[in-house]
């Protein structure tokens, strides 16, 4: 799979905003293909000469990739609509029997921060499923084939041997 294929698929699933680009999309993704690496103990690689990932994204990998660009999408609206609220003191402004009434980027604010932990908390749940999923007993202990004979005597003359 091609950088470019998901970077689409990200850029559509989030609205094809005006402020964003596959292109701005696609290089976060070949620059964080590590973060992924780290997240999830792989190790894919993006070909320089033809973007595609190496070896191929499951599914399952795919997603939590797009969850990790979310994060980040959302992180950067929150500050800039940060920034923007530093310089922008007017909130609402009435005159003649009419008024206009900004959204205040303070509130723009806390909806992007409630997104973004509601993307990190499902971030960290995919991977954990994730990794629980890859994972495989370390010891296994017991047989379940064989049936248990009881350890307990069961007549008197077992009870005189112990003693």
């Amino acid at each position: 799979m091609k950088v470019v294929d998901i970077s689409d698929e990200l850029f559509r699933e989030l609205g094809e905003p005006t402020t964003l680009s596959i292109p701005a999309i696609s290089f976060w993704l070949k620059t964080n293909i590590g973060g992924l690496n780290s997240k999830i103990h792989a190790a894919y690689a993006i070909d320089d000469t033809t973007d595609e990932i190496t070896p191929e994204l499951s599914e399952d990998e795919k997603y939590i990739f797009k969850k990790m660009y979310l994060v980040h999408y959302y992180d950067v609206q929150i500050r800039t609509t940060l920034g923007a609220a530093s310089t922008d003191s007017i909130v609402e402004i009435s005159t003649d029997g009419t008024s206009v009434r900004k959204v205040s980027k303070t509130e723009q604010g806390k909806y992007y921060q409630s997104a973004k932990n509601g993307e990190v908390r499902e971030l960290d749940k995919l991977v954990h499923d994730y990794k629980s999923g890859k994972s495989s007993p370390v010891q296994v202990a017991g047989d379940d084939t064989i049936a248990q004979t009881s350890a307990v005597p069961t007549d008197r003359s077992d009870y005189d041997l112990l003693s």
